[in-house]
């Protein structure tokens, strides 16, 4: 299953759907993401955020509770599934189609290189897991919530490690394309 999910994405992805997700991103950053973030600012009196913290423990989670209040809490799992439900799909949209047509444009598609357009995808499941457990965590505040209080700072740790490794891996292929294109050429 996985791996044909890696070869459908290496289908569908072109060098103009790649470019138009790259045009989203952005748009999304530059009129989307400023608004979201100053009201994050509001809510989260100064002690962070769990989804943009690398990782925080269950008692940082508990304490961030605490700061945001009954209102900052109802603001963040608002904003969890709405604002970051739609995020995510958008940067994920990017990296998977951009990692898997410079995969092609490298040829290195239909090997073990191919599958590295998997990483976004599970960079999204664990974004996604970790507003689930944060959200669940912040609705339930201030009764503790077992087990999820201490999965959030977990997921967010491995989100970020897909994300950041998806990021790495893209400017990587796209060095590896430009040898591919200009050692072709050369023939």
């Amino acid at each position: 299953m996985i791996a044909k999910l890696s070869h459908w994405l290496l289908k569908i992805s072109t060098g103009p759907l790649a470019l138009a997700c790259l045009v989203l991103v952005l748009v999304f950053s530059a009129l989307v993401l400023p608004d979201q973030m100053a009201k994050a600012e509001v809510y989260s009196s100064d002690v962070g955020s769990p989804d943009m913290s690398l990782y925080y423990t269950a008692a940082e989670l508990y304490r961030m509770a605490e700061a945001y209040g009954p209102t900052g809490r109802a603001a963040y799992i608002r904003a969890r599934f709405t604002f970051d439900l739609v995020f995510p799909l958008v940067y994920t949209a990017f990296l998977v189609t951009a990692i898997s047509w410079l995969v092609k444009r490298a040829n290195l598609a239909w090997g073990r290189w191919g599958r590295l357009n998997l990483l976004p995808v599970a960079g999204i499941l664990f974004d996604y897991l970790e507003n689930i457990s944060a959200a669940t965590v912040m609705s339930r505040y201030p009764q503790t919530t077992a087990v999820l209080d201490h999965l959030a700072g977990v997921f967010t740790l491995i989100k970020w490690v897909f994300i950041s490794s998806s990021f790495v891996v893209l400017v990587l292929l796209i060095g590896m394309a430009l040898r591919y294109v200009l050692k072709t050429r050369q023939k």
